[in-house]
């Protein structure tokens, strides 16, 4: 047998003697004081300033203008639309505004709605990613978070299902020039290519079809969804590739917001020919509207936007003036600070009673 070993000494359990287990590392503490503390506030009161300014800057070189067609011109419309045995009736109206400055560079027509929650999560479960990148199982057998916009009264499975579907935006628009002494000229809006890259190729898809195949036979067997006048295969039918589930204004509505006011593109100018290669001119502007969605349920407005961008994005005042605000709070302190310490002197010898 071995022998047996004695119990460790006091010592066995020490770390051993270097510069790392013994704490003996040289190391760099800084020392506060006046002289180093003092002028790093000033410099990011300056900086901060300076930032809040090159933005405002920024912001204020974007044109914008933002009207509300809920009512007013379209009031007509808007009673038509709180019967719903009228639903279906089509109901036109026109808004007439002006532009006092032109419109450079590129403009980007949106329509806003306000108080409409999309950020709900039962609305935002109610929808089928399986359908909606073209998986034929799911195609003709929906999820059951679309309930109860799965099937229709028929038992046919609705494509695409879900809340978020159904409720789809379906005014539409048409934009009007007036030029001086001449007749209205339609200003060119580009409808296609305004979704983001992932959600043309990688999110939305339509389902595989045979060469001999068409659109319409490849979502037979399956009914529109219950708000909606045309069938999915069917909403451009001046474009074939724009239809289905990579309809560019299908996208974009299944792109929920994150806030009950929010607005979507609805289309770009195209620049390609005159008056409009440089923008929108100055002048007298009229807006042709197809009244269609409701929004007396949620107690809802309707809006459209026209706006020119930048770098960094539209005419939003948040952060040039979260960067003003924050400049002057560290200035008051950079302040507040060497008044202190011109009243209690460097050491703080005039600190002693």
């Amino acid at each position: 047998m071995g022998k047996v070993k004695g119990k460790l000494g006091p010592l066995a359990r020490r770390p051993d003697n270097s510069a790392f287990k013994q704490q003996r590392l040289p190391a760099w503490s800084p020392m506060l004081t006046a002289n180093t503390v003092l002028p790093f506030f000033y410099i990011m009161a300056l900086i901060c300033l300076l930032l809040g300014v090159w933005l405002l800057l920024t912001v204020q070189s974007t044109r914008e203008i933002k009207l509300d067609y809920t009512v007013g011109p379209c009031d007509k419309c808007h009673e038509k639309r709180k019967n719903v045995t009228s639903a279906a009736e089509d109901c036109k109206c026109t808004v007439e505004f002006t532009i006092e400055k032109r419109f450079k560079g590129d403009v980007f027509f949106y329509y806003g709605l306000k108080n409409f929650h999309q950020n709900l999560r039962r609305y935002m479960d109610s929808r089928d990613d399986g359908q909606m990148v073209g998986r034929k199982n799911n195609l003709k057998n929906p999820s059951s978070y679309c309930k109860p916009f799965v099937r229709d009264q028929s038992g046919l499975p609705i494509a695409p299902c879900g809340a978020v579907a159904n409720s789809i935006f379906n005014d539409s628009f048409t934009l009007m020039y007036h030029e001086p002494s001449s007749t209205p000229v339609k200003v060119p809006l580009l409808r296609r290519g305004i979704t983001w890259y992932t959600d043309k190729n990688v999110k939305f898809r339509n389902p595989k079809m045979n060469s001999s195949m068409n659109l319409a036979q490849v979502f037979e067997g399956t009914a529109k969804p219950l708000y909606w006048k045309k069938p999915v295969y069917d909403l451009d039918p001046l474009d074939q590739n724009n239809n289905g589930f990579i309809n560019d204004d299908l996208i974009i509505w299944m792109r929920e917001a994150a806030f009950p006011n929010f607005k979507k593109l609805y289309g770009v100018l195209h620049r390609a020919k005159k008056p409009f290669t440089g923008g929108l001119p100055a002048g007298n502007y009229s807006i042709d509207i197809s009244y269609n969605f409701p929004v007396q349920p949620f107690q809802g407005r309707k809006e459209i936007v026209l706006t020119t961008l930048t770098w960094f994005g539209g005419q939003n005042h948040f952060l040039p003036i979260a960067y003003l605000v924050t400049s002057s709070l560290i200035l008051l302190i950079a302040i507040a600070l060497t008044v202190v310490w011109c009243k209690f002197g460097k050491n703080g010898k005039n600190m002693e009673e």
